[in-house]
């Protein structure tokens, strides 16, 4: 498949689902917000759209005019029938181009902490596994959008995942991030990790990175199911 990605910063990239798509025969292309680059006229050109993550918010049009028409992209490319996967910001964006919406969150989530599924995804084709730990990064949460079936929670923040049918995931978390990429998350939002109930020292964040491997085995298994769509 053609699958065609949205990057909003450089220290956010695709991770370990680059190495997921490319060893399966798909072909990437990309736009780089953060360099300037524009969003797609029209959706026809990829089957699968991924949206990624960033420290901005979804509405801040003044300082990232881009978002509009990235929003414009999720959204057609939803109603065309394209696999859809946002990441973080991504599951905002999607979360809002649908008709969700997207506020703080009582509590900031940085660390790794774990996602446990809700009775509502059961059965759902992308139904979670009753707890995974997982990489957090954000500040904001959003609403299901209509029509999303919620499929997994945190202690510090209820909406965590939500899908729309089997090609689209909006996942509030990070399965993708390699031990390189947390530790350049850490680096550059350092600034973020002030005292928290739910946020975790750097040092604790980059060594656990080291040592988990659930999280790479729920992305594994939910891209083949969107991938089989």
């Amino acid at each position: 498949m053609k699958i065609h990605w949205f990057q909003h910063v450089p220290f956010e990239g695709l991770g370990a689902i680059e190495g997921w798509l490319t060893a399966r025969g798909h072909t990437l292309t990309s736009t780089r917000f953060w360099a300037g680059e524009t969003a797609p006229a029209k959706v026809d050109g990829f089957d699968w759209l991924i949206v990624m993550g960033g420290p901005m918010n979804v509405n801040q049009y003044r300082d990232f005019p881009w978002l509009k028409a990235e929003k414009r992209v999720v959204r057609e490319a939803v109603a065309a029938g394209k696999r859809v996967l946002g990441v973080c910001l991504g599951a905002q964006l999607i979360a809002d181009a649908l008709g969700g919406k997207v506020y703080q969150n009582a509590e900031r989530e940085i660390g790794w902490f774990p996602v446990t599924a809700v009775p509502e995804g059961k059965g759902a084709v992308l139904e979670f596994p009753a707890e995974t730990m997982v990489f957090h990064w954000h500040g904001d949460t959003f609403s299901l959008p209509p029509g999303a079936v919620w499929l997994a929670r945190s202690e510090a923040c209820e909406h965590q995942a939500f899908a729309v049918g089997a090609r689209v995931l909006g996942l509030q978390f990070h399965l993708e991030m390699t031990p390189d990429d947390v530790a350049r998350i850490a680096k550059e939002c350092a600034d973020e990790l002030t005292a928290g109930k739910f946020v975790q020292s750097a040092q604790a964040i980059v060594e656990r990175a080291k040592t988990e491997n659930a999280a790479g085995v729920l992305m594994e298994r939910l891209l083949a199911l969107i991938e089989r769509g």
